[in-house]
């Protein structure tokens, strides 16, 4: 009976090794892991966007920030001065462009008044030497007329001073009377008169004549004078299209004087730096007073709501793992404490391939070693409530391939 029961115990210890072996086979086939893994979290390196003076700095070491918090404060006084500097300029370009604007219809209007006037003026100048030209054919008639009755006068006033010197002698004979003389010598000298007159009258003509020609030439002048003035009208559509231009120029110009304030608004915004994300403050080297410039690192803010786990797995470990797999992280610095999650992706290359110094194996002395591929795992909603998973910390994640 005793040996009985010895050999039932024998048996049942077997009996549970071989199961526990299988269960450890079983488990052991089921799922890979690895220790070396460590928690990750977005750092966002805080930098200035522009140069000054640290005024103040709201934070610590180690806080908590909210998003939208302010970080550090820059010396605004350059900047402020920047946008009063660029809002006067675009005031000034601003009432430049409304005048160049208001310079486009009046000079339309200009052009157009001045080519009527000037057409106007080449018709008035036109007529004036049409009407210059019949006044010469009329003095130079008249003074063909004055000179035949100046020929005339002269031709009649010779007879009569003839008729004179034969009277004079018949009246010494007394063969005339002293009547017929007298009568004779005022013919004569009413001849003399009517000679004078015609040659005062050929005189007028000719001074007629001279106005008139005058009057020709400063007709003819106006004439080329209006035709120069017409010609510089004609000249308003190139004025117009520089007045267009201009207004162009100018409205460009406010549109620079306008960039240039968005720009100095931009810069005096710059000076306040506010926290982009939620997040605990690290690595803050700046102090109030100190100067900065732009692009040089203020702070970090680390993301501790949104945390998850890189490991580094063999190659011969990825066989059968793929997204969506379910995962066991377990935390050293909590005293192994473990937080579900599942494989989120897998790296495009190992690590190596994305170290400083890549391998080289085309050197003839090439020794086989295992690569490791980074695999993200992020974790279940609710996992870390407390936000107690820090960048760095390392874990030891456990992937479920079955």
């Amino acid at each position: 009976m005793f040996q009985q029961s010895r050999v039932r115990l024998i048996i049942g210890v077997v009996l549970l090794l071989a199961l526990g072996a299988g269960v450890w086979a079983w488990s052991t086939a089921g799922h890979e892991n690895t220790d070396d893994a460590q928690v990750d979290a977005h750092v966002t390196q805080m930098a200035a966007r522009v140069g000054g003076t640290v005024t103040k700095v709201a934070v610590d070491d180690n806080q908590l920030v909210e998003a939208g918090a302010l970080l550090v404060q820059l010396d605004p006084g350059d900047y402020q001065v920047a946008v009063d500097k660029a809002r006067a300029e675009l005031a000034d370009a601003e009432a430049n462009a409304v005048a160049a604007q208001s310079s486009v219809p009046i000079t339309s209007t200009t052009a157009a008044s001045n080519v009527t006037t000037a057409r106007g003026g080449i018709t008035q100048a036109q007529s004036g030497v049409a009407a210059s030209e019949k006044e010469i054919e009329a003095a130079r008639a008249r003074i063909v007329s004055a000179q035949a009755r100046l020929r005339e006068a002269e031709a009649n006033a010779t007879r009569s001073a003839r008729d004179v010197e034969r009277l004079r002698g018949l009246l010494a004979k007394d063969e005339v009377s002293q009547q017929m003389f007298d009568a004779t010598a005022a013919t004569a000298e009413a001849q003399k008169a009517t000679v004078d007159s015609a040659r005062s009258m050929v005189a007028e003509a000719e001074a007629g004549l001279r106005v008139a020609e005058s009057k020709l030439a400063q007709a003819q002048a106006g004439e080329s004078q209006a035709h120069a003035e017409l010609a510089t009208a004609q000249t308003g559509p190139s004025q117009i299209t520089a007045t267009k231009a201009r207004a162009s120029a100018a409205e460009a110009h406010v549109q620079q004087a306008r960039a240039t304030l968005a720009q100095a608004e931009l810069n005096l915004q710059y000076t306040t730096v506010k926290a982009p994300v939620r997040g605990v403050i690290s690595k803050k080297g700046i102090n109030p007073g100190q100067v900065v410039q732009a692009g040089q690192p203020l702070l970090a803010i680390v993301q501790i709501d949104d945390v998850w786990v890189i490991a580094n797995f063999k190659e011969t470990q990825l066989k059968d793992m793929r997204p969506g797999q379910r995962a066991v992280i377990a935390v050293d610095a909590f005293g192994g404490r473990e937080y579900k999650g599942k494989v989120d992706s897998i790296a495009g290359a190992t690590g190596a391939r994305f170290s400083l110094l890549p391998p080289e194996n085309a050197t003839g002395n090439y020794v086989k070693v295992v690569q490791r591929v980074p695999v993200k795992i992020v974790l279940d909603p609710g996992q870390d409530p407390e936000h107690l998973l820090r960048p760095g910390m390392s874990v030891t994640p456990r992937v479920y391939l079955k």
